[in-house]
């Protein structure tokens, strides 16, 4: 049993694993939290930009 023990202990074939779930954690949650800051200062511009071309006259010759 001992044995078996310090063999599982050893054993680091689940590491990667976790390292991997950790950093794609990290860039979803940082990828979150940039959307969050451009996509309101995104939304506010393009507001703007669709009012002002909504008061501009169309010109026909």
């Amino acid at each position: 049993m001992t044995r078996i023990f310090k063999k599982y202990r050893r054993d680091e074939s689940g590491a990667v694993t976790v390292d991997w779930v950790v950093l794609t954690a990290a860039l979803v949650g940082l990828g979150v939290g940039v959307i969050a800051v451009i996509g309101q200062g995104a939304t506010d511009k393009s507001t703007g930009l669709g009012a002002h071309l909504s008061n501009q006259s169309i010109q026909s010759f």
